[in-house]
Order: C-alpha cells, then structure tokens, then sequence
C-alpha cells in the first residue's frame, strides 16, 4: 500500500485512564485507505529527549467524520508528550504501516480476537471491518483491574464481550486463556494483540486446539520502513523486520516455544 506523510489536526483528545489517551486525528482531505492491524509512526514535537517517531496501533478509522484514532499508553517521554495534545494541535504521521490481520471471508466463521491492556487497540478496527462485513467477532479482553479495562462500551457495539482480570474485579479472575468461554466454545480462528507472555499463551492454546491464529508483535520500532533493523524478529523464514514484514504473523511462522 502507499504510504503518506500527513499534518492531521488533533481533533479531541479523550483520557479514558489515568495512563492512556485517545487521540483522535483529521485531515481536510480523506484519509488514507488503512488496514485493520496496520500501524503509524508519530512524530513526538516538543521533547528534548525523544528523537524518534513512535510506532502506534491504529486504533479506528471512522470514516463517515474521516477520523484517525490512535489509543496512546503515556508510559515514557514521548508517549507523554502525545498524551498533552490539544484540540487543534498538528500531528505529523507516516501512515498506513505494516500489514493487517487476515480477514474473514465467510459469514459463518467464529473469530475469536484477544486482546490485553492496550493491546487491544487494533482489535476495535478489526472488529468493526468484521461486523461491516456481515460477520460477528467474540473478544476477550484481559487487564490486571478493572480500572486498566479499556474501551469495553466501544467492543459491545460490534460483538460479544468476554473479561478477565488478575484480581478478579471484573469478569473472570485470571489471564485470558483461562476464561471459561476457551473451553465451552470452538473457533475458526484467532488475531491476538499484547503483553508477550499472553500472546504465547494464546499461541499456545491455538495450538492445542489447533486453530489459525495470528499475532500482532510489539517489537520496539523505529524507522518503520525496515531501514534500522532494530525490530527484528527470528521466524522460520529468517530474521524479518516486524514493522515491514508485520507486525501481524501467523504464529506457526514464529520461533516462540508453543
């Protein structure tokens, strides 16, 4: 796909939590084409300390207001400073970046799409193309608390919802792969988006039930064009970039230990 370098206006910034944002981008012009599980690199103005652009998941395109968001984690210097944008501020983006998941071609397909903490960003988009298309995705989103669940109301309008918590504050108590829907429930296939340890888990489970299952990889990224090489990532066909070659892999290409 053709990449662009666009000035999008922030259109509203949404805190959701004490430690994400919701950014919600513009143009005058329409917006590129993009991909569910396609990604943007930002470019951070106004820090002394960050040099590169940031790699973020796009989180939804809303077509009908041409509306880019990007759900941000404001955990380090850069991410900060997106997290202090303000309605009418310019955020300069490279975008659409990497490949998407795989979409579903038949109705009746049963998708289960996982996701923890912010990594369920990607999964919204998808599940909205998803449902667009005629088809019902199942999520299972999972969090440390309650207070770190985000964007569940968004999930509802486009599928069922199924929670887990490590504490038990909602839904059920435990990591995603012990819900209780996993063992009363058969799918065609899997996207999974997060925490290393639970996409392994998940990879794992894909595996035993055998299952497709793709994974979004969250390799620190830097250029997104494949030009560092600093996101590499050991497959069966070799050392792939991740911004390039994915970040979406099907599982069995990976050399995790599933």
């Amino acid at each position: 796909m053709k990449k662009y370098i666009l000035d999008l206006t922030v259109k509203q910034v949404e805190r959701i939590s004490p430690k994400h944002v919701l950014l919600r981008l513009t143009d005058t012009a329409p917006l590129p084409e993009m991909l569910p599980g396609q990604f943007v690199e930002v470019r951070v103005d106004g820090s002394e300390t960050t040099f590169l652009r940031r790699p973020i998941s796009i989180n939804f395109v809303d077509k009908e207001h041409n509306e880019l968001w990007l759900l941000v984690a404001t955990i380090g210097d850069g991410t900060r400073q997106l997290g202090k944008l303000q309605a009418g501020d310019i955020v300069n983006c490279v975008l659409p970046l990497g490949n998407g998941f795989t979409m579903p071609q038949k109705s009746d397909e049963r998708i289960l799409l996982v996701g923890g903490g912010v990594g369920v960003a990607p999964l919204l988009y998808m599940g909205a193309e998803m449902k667009k298309s005629g088809i019902e995705p199942t999520f299972l989103l999972g969090a440390r608390t309650k207070a770190d669940l985000l964007e569940t109301d968004l999930f509802k309008h486009y599928g069922r919802v199924f929670v887990t918590t490590e504490d038990g504050s909602e839904g059920e108590k435990g990591f995603v792969t012990n819900h209780s829907v996993l063992q009363k429930e058969h799918f065609d296939g899997i996207a999974t988006c997060g925490p290393k340890p639970m996409m392994v888990a998940v990879a794992r489970y894909a595996h035993r039930a055998d299952i497709e299952c793709e994974a979004s990889l969250e390799n620190m990224m830097a250029c997104g064009l494949g030009a560092c090489l600093c996101c590499v990532e050991k497959t069966t066909k070799g050392n792939l970039c991740v911004c390039k070659e994915g970040p979406v892999f099907n599982v069995k290409q990976l050399l995790w230990q599933i």
